[in-house]
Parts: C-alpha cells; structure tokens; sequence
C-alpha cells in the first residue's frame, strides 16, 4: 500500500499549514482539517515528519491526540497509528487503531481498506472464527470501495493523481476480495475479484499473480498458463512473483497431463 501514506501527507499538509483563525466571510472555506492553535500545527507536522519511523509516529500520534482531545486530525493520527503497528507487524494493535481510526471518521476510505487488508491476509486456514473473521474483513473491504466512490478528491492533488489513487486503491480493495473468495474456496468469485483489479490496475503484477492461481484453482488452467506466460514475458520482474507464476504454470500445465 504504497500510497496510503501519501494520502495521509496530502491531509497532514493541508491542516498543517491553514489558517488558525476563521477565513474572511468572502473567503471559501477550506476543504479538510484544520488546526486551531500554533501548537496543535506543530504536534500535526511532527506527525508527518515521523513518518517512516513507526515508534516515532506512534508517539507523534499519541502525544497529538492526548494534547489536543477536539483536534480534527484524530482520524489521521489513530490510522497512521494503525500503519505504524502495521510496520511493526502488531497486527492486533494494527486491527484495534484502524477500528478506532474509523470510529472517528466513518467516511475514509484507508482505514477500512487496511483493517480488511490486515484481517484477511492474517487469517489460519484452522481458526475456529475463520469464517466471522472473513465476514469482518469482506464488510470493511466493501466500506473501503463506497467510501472511496463518495470521496472528494483532496485540495492538493492533481486530477490526474486523485485518478491514479482511486485505481489503486480500488484494485487494492478488489484484491483483498479475492483473497477473501480463495480463503472460503469460491474460486469462481476470486478470479473475478482479480480480474476486476488486474483491469483498473493493470501496472500492479500482483493482481494478476493471484489471478493466475484463481484461475489454476477453478480449473481453468489453459487460460491460467496464457496469463503466467504473458506476465512471466514483462520486463523487470520481482524474482518472487517469477517462482509464484513458475510454480502456478506448472500446476496447471501437470492438472491438463502436460510435461
């Protein structure tokens, strides 16, 4: 999720450096969250500026929320506390911030995508609560894409660049669907999650890893060998993803009787 943080800098900046008292009556009034003393602007910008340092940012998040009770950027602090987890791989801390994350503004789009996200790539094929586990992730994954319709594209972004994101976000999201379809076995239903991903993001190869062993799985396997060859021929391949769709291809090829 390379671009999560990046929509959170994008808010960050925006509160940062508004105006701490009201805008003249002519004036429009700003989009986003505002900050409303010097202070409350400075523990907002040592946020930002702890991005890339979990610890560091779980302290900005935490002295900003303490500090400033009321402050309009709790959201943003509580989901930047739930990647900073996320980075340490505290997956309980990282579920539990997001949540709150979303409590406090049930109209982003980020902390329901990466509470799912977190949920379902964690899920034990032999947890008792599997199934309520997948329920919970599909539910904040489908938040995640109706938020994200709704959502006005941020002062800071180019038009350009708020259409990068939304794919990327959406492809993201219909992913994690499809890892969901494969955990619960409905193959069918994963390839077409994969699909609809692979078509809005068609840069990012992951997608269609994953669709190449959904579609191995439902017995689809000449179509699957078709997209790992197409795949396997870009240039600058992760290592990783060429020894996932070798050993997809060749899952396929032995399921048709093939050498």
């Amino acid at each position: 999720m390379k671009k999560l943080i990046l929509t959170g800098i994008l808010a960050l900046s925006a509160g940062a450096f508004a105006q701490t008292a009201p805008p003249p009556a002519a004036a429009p009034a700003p989009k986003g969250p505002m900050v409303k003393s010097k202070a409350e602007a400075e523990a907002v910008q040592a946020l930002g500026a702890a991005q890339g340092d979990p610890d560091k940012m779980i302290a900005a998040a935490d002295n900003l929320i303490t500090k400033f009770a009321d402050t309009q950027f709790k959201a943003i602090a509580l989901f930047m506390e739930g990647e900073a987890y996320r980075q340490k791989k505290d997956w309980i801390k990282a579920e539990i911030y997001y949540e709150q994350a979303i409590q406090a503004d049930a109209k982003d789009f980020r902390a329901p995508l990466m509470l799912g996200e977190v949920i379902v790539q964690h899920v034990g094929e032999q947890d008792l609560d599997k199934e309520e586990k997948l329920a919970k992730a599909e539910k904040n994954l489908n938040m995640a894409l109706d938020n994200l319709k709704a959502a006005e594209k941020p002062a800071q972004a180019t038009d350009a660049q708020w259409t990068d994101l939304q794919k990327q976000f959406t492809g993201e999201a219909d992913d994690d669907l499809g890892l969901v379809a494969m955990d619960r076995k409905k193959f069918d239903v994963a390839v077409a999650d994969f699909r609809a991903a692979s078509e809005i993001d068609p840069l990012e190869p992951a997608h269609q890893v994953r669709l190449a062993s959904a579609l191995q799985q439902s017995g689809k396997n000449d179509e699957a060998i078709a997209l790992c060859d197409k795949v396997l021929a870009q240039p600058n391949l992760h290592p990783t993803l060429k020894q996932f769709l070798t050993g997809i291809k060749a899952q396929a090829t032995a399921a048709k009787g093939g050498k």
